[in-house]
């Protein structure tokens, strides 16, 4: 049976791909948790939704392109702005430095670190703009809040909600 693309969802094609890049970052060590996608459809839709009934509805939209494992390279050429690609390298430094499961494993394992490296080469930065864009991911880190609600928050700014 052939692997059917869901209908597109209702948000922009930017905010799609912002999405995408962060669930792809997400599934580099071959793992995404359902607690994990829904916190992220729970936090995405909200803030690409303008009431409940929208926000439920694009919570379903979304569910099925937060589940592909779309490779950074499909994903990386469509960002637009200098501001996306720096959003997307924030978020991706995020979402490896957060994701040890359980306190025995290491907090970026070798599919993460080799994930992130594919990231910073695709984006193609300067050394010290990546190193500027870590430190500000690393500050974000030290806050109380979670890494959905973190990514959320920077998208939120990034769209100006």
């Amino acid at each position: 049976m052939p692997l059917q693309t869901p209908p597109p969802p209702s948000i922009s094609p930017s905010q799609m791909n912002l999405l995408r890049v962060v669930a792809a970052m997400a599934w580099a060590d071959g793992n995404l948790a359902e607690e994990e996608v829904d916190v992220m459809l729970d936090s995405f839709s909200g803030l690409f939704a303008a009431d409940a009934p929208q926000k439920e509805e694009l919570r379903k939209e979304l569910r099925d392109y937060v589940m592909q494992n779309i490779p950074l390279e499909e994903l990386i050429p469509k960002l637009q702005t200098i501001e996306e690609r720096e959003l997307v390298l924030r978020l991706g430094y995020a979402v490896i430095n957060s994701s040890a499961r359980t306190p025995d494993e290491e907090l970026v394992n070798a599919e993460e670190a080799e994930a992130y490296q594919r990231l910073v080469n695709l984006l193609g930065f300067a050394p010290e703009t990546v190193k500027r864009v870590e430190e500000e991911a690393i500050a974000d880190l030290s806050q109380s809040e979670g890494l959905i609600e973190r990514l959320t928050r920077h998208l939120g700014d990034f769209i100006g909600h």
